[in-house]
């Protein structure tokens, strides 16, 4: 049983060593523990200083944001031949000493994901609009992912190699909420343990204020609802113009009906008419985008196909001696 314990990092040549020596060396289970580091384009010494403590590093030319990271390092786990792998932030904003209680229901094969929860409420430096926008959001995505998942925005997750097979990241901002979305719709086995967490060591680089923090997390919940939900989201506005509609429609119907011989309240009518266009094309949208969904779901299970014969092919090339084909 191998372990990959991933670190998406940007500019953390100061906290890394702090991070990397908070890991776990060995645990019950688990054969060969290794670290991969994903340097997202930093401008300091973080690959130079992640190589000193002994970790796998990927590092890309430029920033590419957090949700590639993540997902790179997903895909690099793989090849490194890992059974588990748990993801991390740099930052050790979690106790390393909770890997092992994070990683026991994918041993015990009771789940293939689960998420590290927070005890956002006793966490001191979140201020109390953050507990409380924490709150309201692993709410919406709780709802929107079917799960009962308490905190959906933790980034301290372990995935089975089944799971990380199956997930692939779309989005640019954050990979959390789309993953549990994701994981629903690909019936991945989700559960959740308490974990604890470490003080500050540095301020969130995810985002700038808790405006933009909101608004970016607002988009990609919307983004990947319409994209995972298409016929359901586009015949929720259908079935609004079409009922204003009706109401416009019936309303200049009783209007005629009890004052025959009364002109006028055309009106009516020409806005209940261009409102029933609308939510006919909103209908027929969402036929076209459920149609592009399946397309997207035949890919999904050609690109799943393909990363298993590919990496069945690196493990055949290293059992002979080779190196795995770039």
């Amino acid at each position: 049983m191998k372990l990959v314990i991933q670190i998406p990092c940007l500019n953390e040549e100061r906290t890394l060593p702090v991070t990397v020596a908070d890991l776990p060396r060995a645990l019950s289970g688990v054969d060969t523990i290794e670290y991969l580091v994903i340097d997202d384009g930093s401008k300091d010494r973080t690959s130079d200083v992640a190589r000193q403590l002994g970790a796998h590093v990927i590092r890309f030319a430029s920033r590419r944001g957090l949700a590639r990271a993540f997902d790179a390092g997903l895909r690099e786990a793989l090849s490194m031949g890992a059974d588990v792998i748990v993801n991390t932030d740099a930052d050790n904003q979690y106790q390393g000493g909770d890997i092992g209680k994070l990683i026991q229901p994918i041993l015990e094969k009771r789940a293939d994901m689960v998420v590290g929860t927070r005890p956002i409420d006793g966490i001191e430096h979140f201020s109390p609009l953050k507990k409380t926008l924490q709150r309201l959001g692993s709410s919406v995505v709780r709802r929107l992912a079917n799960s009962d998942i308490p905190d959906a925005t933790s980034g301290f997750r372990a995935y089975s190699r089944e799971a990380a097979l199956k997930l692939t990241v779309l989005t640019n901002f954050t990979y959390t909420l789309e993953t549990l979305i994701q994981a629903n719709r690909k019936n991945i086995a989700v559960t959740h343990v308490p974990i604890r967490t470490n003080g500050k060591l540095r301020e969130s680089r995810l985002f700038t204020g808790m405006g933009a923090y909101i608004q970016r997390s607002l988009g990609t919940m919307f983004r990947v609802y319409v994209l995972y939900e298409p016929m359901q989201f586009f015949f929720t506005i259908s079935m609004i113009f079409i009922s204003m509609s009706l109401i416009l429609f019936g309303r200049f119907a009783w209007i005629q009906w009890h004052t025959s011989g009364q002109p006028g309240h055309v009106q009516s009518v020409i806005v209940a008419g261009a409102l029933a266009v609308i939510g006919f094309l909103m209908a027929a949208l969402g036929v076209l985008a459920d149609l592009t969904a399946m397309n997207r779901r035949m890919l999904e299970e050609i690109t799943l196909n393909t990363r298993i014969q590919r990496l069945q092919s690196e493990q055949s090339q290293r059992d002979q001696g080779a190196g795995p084909t770039l």
